[in-house]
């Protein structure tokens, strides 16, 4: 969304287990956190996908803002189609925000499901976008935002013209203010029902959204059409908005998010693009803790990857993760995995990411740090699941001057001239400040920079059935304060060893107790020591905020 959530995102709930490793404060041997491969074997479960902001990322016509034409000449950059070169970062899928007419900058207020916004092109930019991104081997979602329209929408002009419109029950009104509050934070005095024509109509977010009713047949079927439209366009899927309050069934928490009607809706609507298209993905924005988000897979009984959404952002492990690397210690993060463990249906994929245009930026968070911005970048590339990297974190983009939510989506910083590449006009919005160091040209030839980081770690995750779709085993513990983060990522025969130092000085991590060798270094940062072998466990020395990953035999 467009507007900040810092609001709606609730406290972390973890359990107290504790895995392998140090006994328990009780003297009783914890069990070990594992986590299984997800069920079949398709490409979303092992894609690295990479957010776009297509207003921000490549202009084509000097005009300032970002486009689809030049989103297009940008593709080599992301994948250029060829496994053996090594200077394209190398991701799978491309999940573009909204590109939909809006009145907005940020497009999360549609006017036309049916059109481009025309600042980015047209439905035929969008086809050649698909088609060219296919060639490489890169897929592409985009968001689709059906919780609400935009109060420009002719939907909404019509269904508020009079009470006996045909559309009326398109959406949601009222001769009165019912009075809800926002479901994020119902303690506030935020408005939830908008005065309109003699009338009240719901929007959940703000006055320019108002909510679609989705209890309407009419409006489901509206939506599942528009879904075919894209996905005959040549859509792999879809990214869906505020996928927690599609339908409310009255005032309050558990009436206004994570209704049965919007879990219901939720598997018409995937059983609906399973049919149109069989490998398109669904990724849930749920923006709430561990056990909740596990509800929007849905079950796995008759479809094994979930019968509702077979992705969903790990907004919890995130959290965790930035902690991890600004406080040293993986104990948090051990905790979110053992929370999964619980909660998440066996077999299903994870969605895990750093930030996203909702965020105060990576580089900003940790600011600017260096050995913390190679963690960062460490832990969601080895973690389980489908990760989602945002523009720019792979050179270190910062926020930009103001404090609005425009500073988290500046122009991209392809190099430090005046335009920054992004540009031959004046960019839309001002680059972020650091430009100079936190830009492509200067890092994507530079051994040891974020780039190279972010383009090996990409690669040794192909190199590795088991690092790119592999369950886990988590080898560090929930409980102290340990500077090392270790598990190891399994699918069928193959292990792969993986150890993070989240300290500022070197540290040896261990023991650990498996078996079998080291067979093959991964990926390893320089002066990363050889795991040595002791009574049947295995230790290594990592240098400062460093990582090793070794595939065992």
């Amino acid at each position: 969304m467009s507007r900040s959530r810092s609001l709606r995102f609730l406290p972390v709930l973890t359990l107290t287990a504790c895995i392998s490793g140090p006994s328990s404060p009780t003297g009783h041997e914890p069990a070990p956190v594992v986590l299984a491969p997800p069920a079949g074997d398709h490409w979303y479960q092992r894609a690295v996908f990479y957010e776009v902001f297509v207003r921000s990322f490549q202009d084509s016509n000097g005009d300032g803002k970002g486009d689809l034409p030049g989103l297009i000449s940008r593709l080599d950059y992301l994948n250029d189609g060829d496994p053996n070169t090594t200077t394209d970062l190398g991701v799978d899928a491309l999940w573009l925000m909204p590109v939909f007419d809006s009145p907005s900058y940020h497009g999360y207020d549609v006017v036309d499901y049916e059109r481009i916004e025309p600042d980015y092109g047209t439905v035929e930019d969008f086809e050649r976008l698909c088609a060219e991104a296919h060639r490489r081997g890169m897929r592409v979602i985009v968001d689709f935002v059906i919780n609400h329209s935009s109060a420009q929408h002719p939907w909404f002009v019509e269904s508020a013209a009079s009470p006996d419109s045909p559309k009326r029950d398109w959406y949601m009104w009222s001769d009165k203010d019912l009075g809800w509050k926002p479901p994020w934070d119902i303690f506030a005095n935020g408005i939830t029902w908008h005065p309109r024509n003699g009338a009240y109509y719901y929007g959940v977010f703000w006055g320019g959204m108002p909510d679609l009713n989705l209890k309407t047949p009419a409006v489901r079927e509206e939506v599942k059409r528009l879904a075919s439209f894209w996905l005959a366009r040549g859509v792999d899927g879809f990214r869906l908005d505020a996928a927690r309050y599609l339908i409310e069934t009255g005032g309050g928490l558990t009436s206004q998010a994570d209704t049965p009607e919007t879990h219901a809706f939720w598997r018409e609507f995937a059983a609906h693009v399973r049919s149109v298209k069989p490998d398109a993905v669904l990724v849930g924005e749920n923006w709430t803790t561990t056990p909740i988000i596990a509800t929007y897979y849905g079950s796995t009984a008759k479809v094994p990857m979930g019968d509702e959404l077979p992705l969903n952002f790990n907004f919890p492990l995130a959290e965790q993760m930035m902690k991890a690397t600004r406080e040293g210690t993986g104990a948090g993060l051990a905790r979110t995995l053992a929370d999964m463990r619980t909660s998440y249906p066996a077999g299903v994929a994870d969605a895990p990411f750093l930030t996203n245009h909702d965020h105060v930026r990576v580089a900003t968070q940790l600011e600017g740090n260096a050995g913390r911005l190679a963690n960062a970048a460490a832990l969601v590339l080895t973690l389980p699941g489908a990760p989602f990297l945002y523009y720019g974190e792979e050179v270190g983009m910062a926020n930009g001057p103001t404090a609005n939510d425009e500073a988290k989506r500046t122009p991209m910083p392809w190099n430090a001239e005046a335009g920054g590449g992004f540009t031959t006009g004046s960019p839309w919005f001002p680059f972020s400040p650091g430009r100079e160091q936190a830009n492509v040209a200067a890092q994507r030839g530079a051994p040891g920079s974020l780039h190279a980081r972010y383009r090996a770690l990409i690669r040794a995750r192909k190199a590795s059935e088991a690092l790119a779709r592999g369950g886990l085993t988590l080898l560090t513990s929930t409980q102290g304060n340990a500077p090392t983060f270790a598990f190891v990522r399994t699918l069928g025969e193959e292990r792969v060893l993986v150890v993070h130092n989240l300290a500022d000085a070197s540290v040896t991590a261990g023991p650990f107790p498996l078996p079998g060798e080291p067979a093959e270094v991964l990926f390893a940062d320089p002066s990363v020591g050889s795991p040595l072998r002791g009574d049947g466990s295995w230790s290594v020395t990592l240098p400062a905020r460093a990582t090793g990953i070794w595939r065992l035999r």
